[in-house]
């Protein structure tokens, strides 16, 4: 890291180049704004470090000029007792942090270590963006709030190795995504990724996708089948739903993990894999261990990594980026044109649990760009699970339906009442109920 100290005073300058030094850090030292200007058109800074009382350019007029020369440049503001408001004004011209004078240099090392790792997310993503660019949509998964900025950063250094990991969340929240995206980050994205979902699948046939099977191996097997295993050779294998893989596929599965090998059903014949895994699941398995459904050896195996996926409930910052995604995805798939979304679909979308997560969002969507009539979708197109609003909106219409209907029989039953309600299906009694709460009346021959 290449740091700039700016002071107009000798010894607070020297002072905090030498802790820098010490420190391992790339020095420069300017004693006054213009000169760090003069200095940052010929190198680039990562940090500067910058006294806001100078004579004639003043710190904040510095970080504005320096920030047109370098807007990658990050700058920490040194002020004195009682200029407090200063920095904050500093901080909302793009400071990052600021200290008081006399420097606590426990404090600034402290700073420095947070801007740093700060830094390494921001340039892990970049390097993640660059991998996938070519493999795989971007834009398809969504990160505005912080911790799926973590996630994605957690991502960026899961997927430069072959450790097992596991991604737990609740359904819908982007399990296979994040497969997906570990593995088309990684070396092995020029390999095959496998998935399969260990819920979808019964015992016996589980356990002959992922490993194939011999031909004769069962009645019906009249031809050698390769498994998801194999399939997965030099690449990845993702296994959704793992709590609920059969107690005897573990046991096999987790010799995999172990010696790398493996046998087709009804061969004998060692086969030899190498495979990444990636699994996922919205259970507690560490429940299933303690009811004896679920090998811990196997568990502990598999969770070399954690990857868990907040509910989209828990990161309500997504959900405005999520549904405008979705909208222009539905948009150009149905040959619709461009369609925003109201301040008070809006709204709704915000204020709602999503029980069903981003998988709901997108089911959602998807419906109000097919159903809307205007350019924009509007809260009455987005009917939500236990919104009474739509539930009353459906009422209103079969109300109206029922009145229509119930108006068209009376007057062709000349308003007799025991023939209408003959032909409703309806007593009597119960027609005259219906008139009274619509208001009906018989309209003068």
């Amino acid at each position: 890291m290449h740091i700039l100290v700016v002071d107009d005073e000798a010894s607070q300058r020297d002072l905090l180049a030498g802790f820098l030094k010490k420190k391992g850090y790339t020095v420069t030292t300017a004693a006054s704004g213009n000169e760090a200007i003069e200095k940052n058109k010929v190198s680039g800074f990562d940090l500067a470090i910058l006294d806001l009382k100078m004579p004639e350019l003043d710190g904040i007029e510095t970080i504005e000029q320096m920030k047109k020369i370098d807007p990658e440049t990050y700058f920490v503001v040194l002020t004195g007792y009682g200029t407090v408001e200063s920095a904050v004004r500093a901080m909302k011209r793009g400071a990052y942090d600021y200290l008081n004078k006399p420097v606590n240099l426990d404090e600034l090392e402290l700073i420095i270590e947070h801007l740093r790792s700060e830094q390494n997310m921001h340039q892990e993503l970049e390097i993640l963006r660059a991998a996938v660019e070519s493999e795989f949509k971007w834009d398809s998964f969504i990160a505005e709030s912080p911790r799926m900025q973590e996630i994605l950063s957690l991502i960026s250094r899961v997927a430069r190795s072959d450790t097992n990991v596991m991604i737990l969340g609740e359904s819908g929240t982007g399990k296979d995504l994040v497969a997906r995206l570990i593995h088309n980050a990684s070396h092995r994205k020029n390999n095959r990724f496998v998935a399969i979902s260990c819920a979808a699948l019964p015992e016996t046939l589980l356990e002959s996708e992922l490993f194939g099977y011999e031909r004769g191996a069962f009645s019906g097997a009249d031809k050698r089948r390769i498994g998801r295993f194999e399939l997965a050779h030099r690449g990845t294998l993702f296994l959704d739903e793992i709590g609920d893989i059969p107690i005897s596929t573990q046991v096999k599965l987790l010799r995999v993990l172990q010696e790398f090998t493996f046998e087709r059903l009804g061969g004998n014949a060692p086969i030899k894999v190498d495979v990444r895994l990636i699994t996922a699941t919205n259970q507690d398995l560490k429940k299933k261990i303690a009811v004896g459904t679920f090998r811990e050896d196997l568990f502990y195996r598999l969770n070399v990594i954690t990857i868990k996926l907040p509910a989209l409930r828990d990161r309500k910052e997504d959900v405005k980026a999520l549904a405008e995604h979705f909208v222009g995805k539905f948009a150009k798939k149905c040959g619709i044109g461009k369609k925003g979304i109201s301040k008070k679909a809006l709204n709704r979308l915000m204020r709602y649990g999503w029980p069903g997560n981003v998988r709901e969002l997108e089911n959602v969507m998807e419906r109000a760009v097919v159903l809307s009539r205007g350019d924009y979708i509007d809260e009455s197109d987005i009917p939500l699970e236990g919104d009474t609003t739509h539930l009353r909106v459906v009422s209103d219409l079969l109300a109206d339906v029922e009145k229509e209907h119930i108006a068209s029989v009376l007057a062709q039953a000349d308003w007799n009442l025991t023939a209408a309600a003959a032909r409703l299906g309806i007593h009597r009694n119960t027609l005259r109920l219906k008139i009274r709460q619509y208001g009906m009346k018989k309209e003068p021959q």
